[in-house]
C-alpha cells in the first residue's frame, strides 16, 4: 500500500477516514473511490493505489463510519457476508451521498488535486457513484455493477456517466438491467456496457466470480473515460 489514512470532516459534525494515494507526480485530477459492500478493505486500497498509479489523486472514504468506523471485511466467509449485508441494510443512502459530496469537496482542497474530480464505485459503491452523477458536484462518475440502479432512472443525470454491467449480476435481475438500459440509453451523457455472461463482481481481484479480461476491458474503458472527462 502506498496511500495514507486522512480525516474527513462531515457536513453536520463529526468525521470520517479517507484512504488517499498520490500519483507520484504529485499531481493529477481526483478520484473518488467508492467502495463494496465489505468497507475500505485491501481490495479497495489496493484499486486506490492502482488509481494513483494511472496519474489521479485517489480517495477511498469510510462511508460505514456512522454504523461502524473502520470496518476492513473480506468475502471470503459467510460471518464476513453477513455483516456486510447488515451493514449494506443499515446505510443510510442519503447521507452517504452527502458524505460523498464533502469528499469530492476535500479531494478539490488535496494540494495537488487538479479540481477536477470523478468517482468510481463498485456494488454498493456503483449505485452511489451514479448518485454522484445526479446529486453531487462530481465532475464524472464510474458505475461498476450497480445494485439496486432502478430506483434512481427519475433522477437527472448531471454529467457524464459509464456503468458497466455484469448481464448474469446475481444482485441485479435481467428485469432490473433491461429497466436501466430503457431509462438511460438515450441520455447522451451516460454510456453502458454489457459484459456477457459475468457475474457480479467480476473486476474484484480474488473474488469468486473475477474474470481477468472482462476487468481488463472494464479498467480500459474506465481510464479512457476519465482521459476524456477529467483532463
Amino acid at each position: 500500500m502506498s496511500g495514507k489514512e486522512i480525516t474527513i470532516a462531515a457536513q453536520e459534525g463529526g468525521e470520517f477516514m479517507g484512504y488517499l494515494a498520490m500519483p507520484e507526480s504529485g499531481s493529477g485530477p481526483g478520484i473518488v473511490v467508492i467502495q463494496e459492500i465489505f468497507g475500505v478493505n485491501d481490495v479497495m486500497r489496493e484499486i486506490t493505489d492502482q488509481m494513483a498509479a494511472d496519474g489521479y489523486v485517489a480517495l477511498c472514504p469510510d462511508i460505514f463510519w456512522r454504523q461502524e468506523p473502520g470496518i476492513q471485511l473480506t468475502d471470503k466467509t459467510e460471518a464476513e457476508w453477513a455483516r456486510a449485508f447488515e451493514l449494506f441494510n443499515g446505510f443510510d443512502l442519503d447521507k452517504g451521498v452527502e458524505d460523498l459530496e464533502v469528499t469530492v469537496q476535500a479531494l478539490r482542497r488535496v494540494d495537488g488535486c487538479s479540481g477536477k474530480v470523478g468517482s468510481v464505485g463498485f456494488c454498493l459503491g456503483g449505485r452511489l457513484a451514479f448518485l454522484t452523477a445526479t446529486r453531487t458536484s462530481a465532475d464524472a462518475a464510474v458505475s461498476y455493477y450497480g445494485v439496486m440502479l432502478t430506483e434512481h432512472l427519475e433522477e437527472t443525470v448531471k454529467v457524464p456517466a459509464l456503468l458497466h454491467v455484469a448481464t448474469e449480476d446475481e444482485f441485479v435481475p435481467k428485469d432490473q438491467q433491461a429497466a436501466v438500459h430503457a431509462g438511460l440509453d438515450g441520455n447522451p451523457l451516460v454510456t453502458i456496457h454489457d459484459y456477457e455472461g459475468q457475474d457480479h463482481a467480476f473486476a474484484r481481484v480474488g473474488g469468486a466470480h473475477f474474470d481477468q479480461a472482462s476487468a481488463d476491458l472494464a479498467r480500459d474503458r474506465t481510464l479512457d473515460f476519465f482521459k476524456q472527462h477529467l483532463a
